[in-house]
C-alpha cells in the first residue's frame, strides 16, 4: 500500500474523495450506497471491527473523526471530516475503503483493485474554502442530471435543486 505525502492534523478539517480505478462505477445499486453508508457510521471508531460480529447493540464508542459533509456518486466520493485522534483520519479511511472493497468484490465476485489509488485529501483551513467545499460536496448531485449545469448562466435551477435536495446519499 502507498504511504501518504501529507499527515494529518488532529482538529484540522480535510476534503477526502476517491473514485472508481478507470472512473468506472463503485455503487451498482442501493444496498452498495447502503452499505458505503453504514461502513461510515460503523468505522468511526478506535475499536477493531468484525463486521460479522456487530448485531443491533453495538457500541462504536469514542469516534475518531468528525464527519461534517458527504456526497455519494455512482464512481466517486467526497468526504469532509475534521479529525478527532492522532492518526484517526487515516485509521478511519483504511477501515472504511478497505471494508468496502471487500463488500464489493466478494458480491461481484471481482478481484483487483476499486479504489483509484490512494484517496486524495485537501487541507481545509481556511473559512471560506469549507463554505465552498460544503456548497461543492453538495451540489455534486446536479452533475448526474447536466454535467455543464455551472456554465449554463441564467437557467432556470429549480429542477436540479430539487434533485440535489431530495438525493439520497448525500448529508
Amino acid at each position: 500500500m502507498a504511504l501518504r505525502k501529507q499527515s494529518f492534523a488532529v482538529g484540522e478539517y480535510y476534503h477526502l474523495y476517491n473514485r472508481g480505478t478507470e472512473k468506472r462505477t463503485i455503487f451498482l445499486d442501493e444496498n452498495d450506497y447502503r452499505r458505503f453508508l453504514f461502513l461510515m457510521y460503523i468505522c468511526n471508531t478506535k475499536k477493531s471491527i468484525e463486521l460479522r460480529y456487530i448485531d443491533k447493540n453495538f457500541d462504536r464508542g469514542e469516534t475518531i473523526i468528525d464527519i461534517g459533509v458527504f456526497c455519494l456518486m455512482p464512481n466517486h466520493f467526497h468526504i469532509l471530516v475534521r479529525g478527532k485522534t492522532e492518526n484517526g483520519i487515516s485509521i478511519y479511511m483504511r477501515k472504511l475503503l478497505t471494508g468496502y472493497s471487500m463488500y464489493f468484490n466478494k458480491k461481484y465476485k471481482r478481484t483487483g483493485k476499486l479504489y483509484e489509488g490512494v484517496f486524495k485529501s485537501i487541507h481545509t483551513d481556511k473559512d471560506t474554502y469549507l463554505k465552498y467545499l460544503y456548497s461543492y460536496i453538495h451540489l455534486n448531485p446536479a452533475k448526474l442530471i447536466d454535467k455543464d449545469w455551472k456554465e449554463k448562466r441564467g437557467q432556470n435551477v429549480t429542477k436540479l435543486l430539487e434533485y440535489v435536495f431530495e438525493y439520497p446519499y448525500s448529508s
